[in-house]
């Protein structure tokens, strides 16, 4: 089925975003029409796709008023603080927020990455899928610059069939032992995803963010006497990845330094996802006909980087020109909330007199 594409006039969030005016609008989709009455506004954006898109970014998104384009910061401002970017397959992570994570390491983070599923489903056979994932997702971590990789070996799309309770614990277990502060995962109420492993997985993060913190104190009290200390999770990058989406966005993040980053992280997955060694045969096969693509360079690992950089990364690259950027991420991003306790104890100091 093709699906709908319709674009109005910008609503007044589409001046705000970044800050700024003058930036740069979503163009039209090719062969745009809509039917949408004059005194209607589309409250989601078309998001605009190269001609040959792997379908990385969804098809709209509703921009938040208040939404922040995150930039490079210099030195290492987050330095101590430690983030845990978890997904269900091993190439989740790699095709959505690569650039966001490598950049928040490279600014003082220490990374984890945390893959929840066997990947079974992603091989010749099922157990050379879960062998050769299991490498891959150990692979991408240190091309992001993460400190240690974990799976926990859950069937591949068979996530929904297992006990969330436990899959809740496990993760809380990682995040107080790890003590995390900053999380990455698929949006938990990602509009239209297909594949129930991504619900199930942001889910279960969402609320194991919750009860491995102070809101939950009192969760697996045995974990806490045996040495473990409440996590303080404060931050949470949610991204998307169905097609159809139309999700919510107030963070949009500039990967443009880190697109190679990105890149090789992508490369990284030999047997899952549209990346690995993908330009590798396409360049063999040419070669089969007599032919070259000189885009491919004249070696397999040339071959792989190009092909990804040129064609799976241009989804990337094309949002990002609406903001300005080269290339960028977005994400539904959730901050620190402030404590109504400090704000109670501001108003007595300026308010408390003596008896």
């Amino acid at each position: 089925m093709r699906r709908r594409q319709f674009l109005g006039q910008p609503v007044s969030a589409g001046i705000a975003l970044g800050g700024a005016a003058g930036l740069p609008q979503p163009p039209a989709a090719r062969g745009q029409r809509t039917d949408l009455p004059a005194r209607f506004t589309p409250s989601a954006y078309s998001v605009p796709k190269p001609e040959n898109s792997a379908l990385l970014t969804p098809d709209y998104f509703t921009y938040a008023e208040d939404l922040v384009i995150e930039r490079n910061r210099p030195g290492k401002p987050h330095r101590g603080k430690v983030l845990a970017a978890v997904q269900a397959h091993s190439d989740d992570i790699t095709l959505f927020c690569a650039g966001t994570v490598a950049k928040l390491i490279d600014e003082g983070y220490t990374g984890y990455l945390i893959r929840l599923s066997n990947d079974e489903k992603a091989g010749r056979t099922v157990g050379y899928g879960v062998v050769q994932n299991e490498i891959d997702n150990r692979e991408a971590a240190k091309e992001l610059g993460c400190k240690k990789a974990f799976s926990f070996y859950y069937r591949n799309h068979r996530m929904d069939d297992c006990a969330v309770i436990e899959i809740r614990q496990r993760l809380i277990f990682l995040f107080r032992l790890l003590q995390v502060n900053t999380v990455f995962v698929m949006d938990p109420y990602d509009h239209y995803d297909e594949n129930p492993d991504h619900l199930v997985v942001g889910r279960a993060v969402e609320s194991a963010c919750w009860m491995s913190g102070t809101g939950g104190g009192r969760e697996y009290p045995e974990q806490l006497k045996a040495g473990l200390k409440p996590a303080n999770i404060r931050e949470k990058y949610y991204h998307s990845r169905a097609p159809q989406g139309h999700n919510l966005v107030n963070r949009v993040v500039d990967i443009s330094s880190y697109i190679d980053r990105k890149v090789r992280a992508n490369i990284a997955n030999k047997g899952k996802g549209p990346a690995g060694d993908a330009g590798s045969r396409l360049r063999r096969e040419l070669a089969r006909q007599g032919k070259k693509l000189p885009l491919l360079g004249e070696s397999d690992d040339s071959a792989n980087f190009q092909y990804v950089k040129n064609f799976l990364m241009e989804d990337f690259r094309v949002f990002g020109r609406q903001f300005g950027l080269e290339y960028a991420e977005a994400f539904r991003y959730i901050g620190p909330e402030p404590s109504f306790q400090d704000g109670i104890r501001k108003y007595v100091a300026a308010h408390a007199v003596p008896l």
